[in-house]
């Protein structure tokens, strides 16, 4: 759970908040009038949420070309007429 504090005591106790996020480990979420603005996380916690972010880009798009290419794969067996197959390989 994440230390809540408004913008206004925020810009007082900077050199206090950051040490709670560097050496507390705690999460701190600036807000402005009761709602959430700005988080302070130390730079561990930005780095995971950074590698976070990364590999699923990646997945989509391995994933989106494995589809292309098992499509192509079939409609290349049908355009052809291909009846025999290795014994290893498995088209559909």
């Amino acid at each position: 759970m994440a230390y809540e504090i408004p913008v206004t005591q925020a810009r007082a106790e900077l050199a206090e908040l950051i040490n709670r996020v560097v050496y507390g480990g705690e999460r701190v979420v600036v807000t402005r009038h009761g709602k959430p603005l700005v988080a302070l996380v130390s730079a561990a916690d930005l780095e995971r949420l950074d590698a976070l972010d990364a590999p699923i880009t990646d997945q989509v798009i391995s994933s989106v070309s494995a589809v292309r290419e098992a499509g192509a794969a079939a409609r290349e067996h049908r355009r052809f007429g291909i009846a025999a197959e290795h014994p290893g390989s498995n088209p559909s």
